[in-house]
């Protein structure tokens, strides 16, 4: 049953790395964390937001490790993007556990576990009140899943992107290693480009400020924290002009 609660925004765009699905494991899936981030969703889902993802593959693969450790740089992105498929349909299978409807879309044609981009599909699923996954990127090496995740926020008419993380917001210096970091409440999209604070990639950034898309940084680890953002409160960076 839906339950309808204020709320700051009607669609979104929720990006989270693929570390963020191995839990305590240094590599893979971790299904009770697919399961919790599935649950977040869920609740917030239920508050009548529509919801779309983008989820990293780093878990799985990482094109610029790869491309690091001698592989050619387009078979190694295109190695992510497979792994972006894989995390997509775990998550996925989660969220039908929870009993709601979800579609993965791939930038990649696999017409046998997921469908193609077609935009205006992808919108009418969201208006149908599905949870829509975009996997393989943007289709194309050199791009990260930050900026595929903007871009699809873009054409999916977002309000804004939701950017979970290991920490409650944008720091001026890791907040890990250094006690006295400070948490930024608001942040322009130049500043971070300038003080390289590594929200997203620059490309994501750029994207974003061009098309006057707010991006939320929060925690992804805090119980109910993309719920309680929607609602007004929690803690958070908001990037913006």
């Amino acid at each position: 049953m839906t339950t309808e609660t204020p709320k700051q925004y009607g669609r979104v765009m929720l990006k989270i790395s693929g570390e963020a699905l191995m839990g305590d494991q240094g590599y893979g899936l971790h299904p009770p964390t697919v399961a919790r981030i599935a649950n977040e969703v869920a609740t917030v889902q239920a508050m009548g937001v529509e919801v779309c993802m983008v989820i990293g593959g780093g878990n799985i693969f990482r094109g610029l490790q790869g491309s690091a450790q001698g592989m050619e740089r387009t078979t190694a992105d295109y190695m992510g993007m497979l792994a972006t498929v894989m995390n997509a349909l775990a998550m996925q299978a989660s969220l039908e556990a929870e009993g709601l409807h979800c579609r993965v879309i791939s930038a990649i044609r696999m017409d046998e576990v997921c469908e193609p981009y077609i935009r205006r599909r992808a919108i009418r699923h969201l208006e149908k009140k599905r949870i829509v996954i975009f996997a393989a990127g943007t289709g194309n090496p050199y791009f990260t899943t930050d900026t595929a995740a903007t871009l699809r926020a873009s054409e999916m008419n977002c309000e804004a992107i939701f950017k979970g993380t290991k920490v409650d917001g944008v720091y001026d210096k890791d907040p890990v290693k250094h006690a006295d970091a400070k948490r930024y409440e608001n942040v322009s999209y130049d500043e971070v480009l300038q003080k390289h604070l590594g929200v997203m990639d620059a490309s994501a950034i750029a994207l974003a400020r061009d098309n006057k898309l707010p991006i939320i940084v929060f925690s992804l680890d805090q119980l109910g924290g993309f719920r309680t953002i929607l609602e007004g409160r929690g803690t958070y960076t908001r990037v913006h002009n």
